[in-house]
């Protein structure tokens, strides 16, 4: 499915074709608006100590909001989901890597972008349940950019593997 511009130019993320398969499939979950649990933070506090970024989370992107399960550095519980950089890599299902979002057309208006956070660097995995349903992720940002190098991509896929064996439970 095509971005469709916002006002000012920025690119708002793609609604995926199963979007309602895929908000039953979190929902049932029973995960959002759920207490912290430190089975998710040790997880989310360990990638971002590896990583070394200022910022990292496990979102779950509902219908109109984008809700931090987890979080390290960030601020904010929640963003709405049409500025949630973790709503394109929902709508992806794969691996997205923004090494400059001042420079990415996605994202260079977000208001993430341009105020706080301040995001600068971006990378996150999708968290999948067994039937493919992307439910959220685990990302890392970065208030610099950065280019997220190979290893660095394969250690959070393998954290966000053992995210989606926790979450299946």
């Amino acid at each position: 499915m095509d971005e469709l511009a916002e006002p000012g130019g920025a690119l708002m993320p793609p609604i995926p074709p199963d979007d309602a398969e895929r908000l039953a499939a979190l929902w049932r979950t029973g995960l959002l608006d759920s207490p912290p649990a430190e089975c998710f933070d040790r997880i989310t506090r360990s990638v971002a100590a590896l990583l070394r970024v200022p910022m990292a989370a496990v979102s779950l992107v509902d219908r109109n909001r984008q809700w931090f399960l987890s979080r390290v550095g960030l601020p904010l519980a929640q963003t709405p989901r049409d500025i949630a950089f973790c709503s394109h890599a929902v709508a992806e299902r794969r691996l997205l890597r923004v090494c400059d979002a001042q420079l990415d057309p996605r994202f260079a208006r977000n208001p993430l972008v341009t105020g706080e956070p301040h995001v600068r660097a971006y990378l996150a995995v999708p968290l999948l349940d067994a039937a493919g349903h992307a439910l959220g992720t685990l990302c890392v940002l970065d208030r610099e950019p950065r280019e997220f190098g190979t290893e660095e991509q394969q250690l959070l896929q393998r954290y966000g593997k053992a995210l989606e064996r926790l979450i299946r439970g």
